[in-house]
C-alpha cells in the first residue's frame, strides 16, 4: 500500500506536536447453522452463531492487512529504532502521538496481545482450524531501507510473539511492505517467522522458494494449499520480484490467460483429492470500492480453469464487495485490520478503522463456501476493540450496496456478527 497522505499528515503531526435484502434465499446458503461463539458488544456478553454444527467442516479465520510496524512497533515491548525516510514523518513515535491525539493515551509499553483486543476472545471461542493473515511489514533489526520506496514499515524481531500470541500459523509475504528493509530485512524475516513456527508464503530467499506454496494438514478434514502472489498495482516494485539470485517476492505477471495457465499448472502439480485452495493476491490501489471487470474475469477464471476454490485479495485500506462465484468464495479487498493510521486525515468517508474479521467455512471434499461469519472490529489506540451498533449497521449498509451486483447480501445478527447470504 503506498501512503498518499502525506501533506494532510505533516499538518496533523505539527499539530499535535505544538499542542502537546433477500428474504428468499434458503437458509443453507448463510452462516445460521454455525455456533457457539461469545461477541463482546458495548460491554455485554451475547451468545452468537459461529461453529459449524458439522464438524467435518473447515473452518478458516482470515483478515485484512496486519501491520504491527512503525508506530505499534514503538508501542510493544521492544520497539526499533524510530528512525523514518517518509517526507514529512521522520520520526515513528509521531504515529503514536497522532492516535493518543484521536482516541486517547496508550500506556506504553503495551503487551503482546494487546494489539488483537477484542479479537483474541473471538479467535478463542470459535477455534478457527486455521489462521491466515497479510502480514505487511518486514521483522528486522536491518537499517537497509529501500531508499526509493517512501514508506518504510519494520518490526523488531523480539516482538514476533504478538502474532504467535493469536496463533497465527499463515503469513502472507508478497505485498509492497516486505522489502521496505531491503533483502537482508526479508531474509531476515522469513528466518524469525520460521523460528516462530509461522510458515511465509509469497516471498523467499531465491524466485523458487517465493513461488513455493504452503500446505497445512487439518486431521480429518483434509488439506490446505496456500499460493500468494502479489501484483504491481499494489505499488510492489518490479525491481522486489525474486530471481535464481536474489531474495524477491512471487510477483504476479498481469492478469491475462497465459498468468491463468501458469498458475494452473502450478495447483495441478500439488493439488490432490480433498485438497482446498486458497489463491492470495495482494493487488489494486489504496482507496475505492469498484472492481474493474478484469479483476473479476480474472479470479472468476482462476476458479473456473486453474482449481482454485477461495480467492483472497488484500491492498485496499478499506473492504470492498464480496462474491462467491461457483458455490467458491472471492474477497476482492479484505481492508486493514490492524495499522497505525489512527488520526490521519483525507479519507474519512471509507472509514477505515472499522475492519472485519472472516469466518469462512468449506466443504473439504469440494471446496464450496458452506457459511460465512464475518465479526466486525474497530481499530482504536492501536487495539482492534468491537464498534458499536451503528458501526456495525454501517459495515452492512457498505457490504450490501458493493455486493448488490455480485449477488451477495449480509444480514447483521443480534450479536453483531455479520453473515453472508448468496445466490
Amino acid at each position: 500500500m503506498q501512503k498518499k497522505w502525506h501533506c494532510a499528515l505533516a499538518i496533523m503531526i505539527l499539530l499535535v506536536i505544538t499542542a502537546g435484502i433477500w428474504s428468499n434465499i434458503p437458509a443453507s446458503k448463510t452462516a445460521r447453522q454455525v455456533k457457539g461463539k461469545e461477541i463482546i458488544m458495548q460491554g455485554s456478553v451475547q451468545k452468537g452463531d459461529i461453529h459449524p454444527s458439522r464438524h467435518d467442516m473447515l473452518t478458516l479465520f482470515l483478515c485484512g492487512d496486519v501491520m504491527p510496524g512503525r508506530g505499534i512497533d514503538q508501542v510493544l515491548p521492544y520497539p526499533s529504532d524510530p528512525v523514518l525516510y517518509e517526507s514529512y514523518v521522520r520520526d515513528a513515535r509521531d504515529y503514536v502521538k497522532l492516535a493518543e491525539a484521536a482516541n486517547g493515551p496508550i500506556q506504553k509499553p503495551v503487551d503482546y496481545a494487546y494489539i488483537w483486543g477484542d479479537g483474541l476472545a473471538v479467535l478463542s471461542d470459535i477455534k478457527p482450524d486455521l489462521r491466515i493473515i497479510n502480514l505487511e511489514t518486514s521483522v528486522t533489526t536491518s537499517n537497509d531501507f529501500w531508499p526509493s520506496k517512501g514508506i518504510n514499515y519494520r518490526m523488531h524481531p523480539k516482538n514476533i510473539p504478538c502474532l504467535s500470541v493469536a496463533q497465527i500459523k499463515c503469513c502472507i509475504l508478497a505485498n509492497n511492505h516486505v522489502l521496505d528493509w531491503g533483502h537482508s530485512g526479508l531474509v531476515e524475516t522469513l528466518d524469525v517467522l520460521a523460528e516462530a513456527g509461522i510458515k511465509g508464503v509469497g516471498a523467499g530467499k531465491d524466485q523458487r522458494e517465493a513461488k513455493a506454496a504452503r500446505s497445512f494438514s487439518v486431521i480429518g478434514k483434509g488439506r490446505i494449499l496456500v499460493f500468494a502472489y502479489g501484483s504491481g498495482t499494489s505499488g510492489i516494485p518490479d525491481s522486489w520480484a525474486a530471481t535464481e539470485e536474489s531474495p524477491g517476492v512471487n510477483l504476479l505477471a498481469d492478469l491475462s490467460d497465459q498468468t491463468v495457465l501458469q498458475i494452473k499448472k502450478e495447483v495441478a502439480a500439488l493439488k490432490q483429492p480433498g485438497d482446498v485452495v486458497l489463491f492470495s493476491l495482494h493487488w489494486g490501489g489504496n482507496w475505492g470500492y469498484s472492481i474493474s471487470p478484469d479483476e473479476r474475469r480474472f479470479a472468476h477464471k482462476l476458479i473456473d480453469e486453474a482449481g482454485v476454490d477461495f480467492f483472497y485479495g488484500h491492498s485496499s485500506h478499506h473492504f470492498k464487495g464480496i462474491e462467491v462465484y461457483q458455490e467458491k468464495l472471492i474477497l476482492y479487498g479484505c481492508g486493514d485490520f490492524i495499522n497505525d493510521y489512527e488520526g490521519i486525515k483525507g479519507y474519512e468517508r471509507y472509514r477505515d478503522d472499522l475492519t472485519l474479521m472472516y469466518f469462512p467455512v468449506f466443504d473439504p471434499t469440494s471446496g464450496h463456501l458452506v457459511q460465512m461469519v464475518m465479526i466486525p472490529m474497530q481499530m482504536k489506540r492501536f487495539q482492534a476493540v468491537s464498534p458499536p451498533l451503528h458501526d456495525r449497521q454501517w459495515i452492512m449498509d457498505v457490504l450490501n450496496r458493493e455486493g448488490q451486483q455480485l449477488g451477495t447480501h449480509v444480514i447483521l445478527e443480534n450479536d453483531g456478527s455479520l453473515t453472508l447470504q448468496w445466490r
